[in-house]
């Protein structure tokens, strides 16, 4: 270790290298989501910790999610021999002190409470190895007044998995001013080798996965409230117009393919009625005005080059052709 670098940040960095060497890992918290959690990097090949507020929960907890997995195989959820690789590398502990001891990695996944959230992440720093990362899988709570127990801070960031973990492919990776460069690339590694995908926000209320969901909920609520359309016709509209597309393209993909210079003029008819809840976002004017108006110029949010507007073009029409066709095959929601 050089000279130079102060001692939190070598531990930051021996506790990366840790991380990327061996993968033992502990999630404090085994309810609904930490379970799922545990669930997931156990078939990741890692070696995992549950701990709960007792060996009891912790055990119980265990034998569910060991349930859940056969029926999760027999459904053709899971592959074939999950439940016996989960029965391999994941292990009930008595308490957060023994599941945390030794592990390179912990993922913090207690009820959304601030005080016991320090309460938890208190113990966990004080009996973790001092170069163990430590995550939080934390909604909406700043990594930054989290992460005031933490020993070391810069080895704390959060690491937030969606419900049901196990089926959501996207992680939301938010560090804190503090958290070390090589924190952040060894917790993307082993999210990523558990079959995850990743993605770094920065510390602001809400981080990036629910201001965008709960915008659309608030509008969505609003448009009911004032008897616009009833909320199973906004869920239809939602999941056959536009949420049709979101699990093939972004926002910003999906406006590059429109033109940005459509939804410029869409935003100015939206301000007739609403002028300041709709004000056009400054970094589409600018791009507007700079003639960069998407894949029909080849240049806008993504830069998509125009020779290969063919290309997504048959791509797109592939991947819906082929998500309506899942959809006919699973049928409607057992909601209505």
């Amino acid at each position: 270790m050089t000279d130079n670098l102060s001692s939190e940040a070598a531990q930051s960095i021996d506790a990366a290298g840790a991380l990327n060497a061996a993968r033992k890992i502990a999630v404090v918290g085994s309810g609904y989501m930490g379970g799922g959690i545990a669930q997931v990097l156990a078939l990741g090949g890692a070696r995992v910790a549950l701990a709960d507020v007792s060996a009891e929960v912790a055990q119980n907890n265990y034998d569910r999610l060991l349930a859940e997995s056969d029926e999760f195989v027999a459904a053709g959820l899971f592959p074939a021999g999950s439940t016996e690789i989960l029965k391999q590398n994941l292990w009930a502990a008595k308490d957060i002190e023994e599941a945390v001891a030794d592990a390179d990695f912990i993922e913090e996944a207690v009820p959304e409470v601030i005080a016991i959230k320090h309460q938890t992440l208190a113990r966990i720093s004080a009996a973790a190895r001092p170069d163990a990362v430590i995550g939080s899988n934390t909604s909406t709570i700043s990594i930054a007044e989290l992460s005031e127990p933490v020993t070391n801070p810069g080895r704390f960031l959060g690491v937030h998995f969606s419900n049901p973990s196990p089926f959501i492919p996207g992680v939301e990776i938010i560090p804190h001013a503090g958290t070390t460069a090589a924190t952040i690339g060894a917790v993307r590694d082993l999210v990523h080798a558990a079959g995850k995908q990743t993605a770094v926000v920065k510390d602001v209320t809400g981080f990036v996965l629910n201001r965008l969901q709960y915008a659309l909920f608030h509008e969505a609520a609003q448009l009911v409230e004032q008897e616009i359309a009833t909320a199973e016709d906004i869920d239809t509209l939602v999941r056959t117009t536009f949420g049709f597309r979101l699990p093939f393209f972004g926002p910003f993909a999906i406006a590059d393919m429109a033109g940005l210079d459509v939804y410029n003029f869409c935003y100015k008819s939206l301000q007739t009625e609403f002028p300041e809840r709709f004000a056009t976002p400054k970094i589409l004017s600018e791009l507007v005005d700079a003639g960069k108006l998407g894949t029909k110029t080849g240049a806008g949010f993504l830069n998509v080059p125009a020779e290969r507007t063919p290309e997504l073009i048959a791509y797109r029409n592939k991947a819906y052709v082929a998500m309506q066709k899942l959809i006919d095959d699973l049928g409607p929601a057992p909601i209505n």
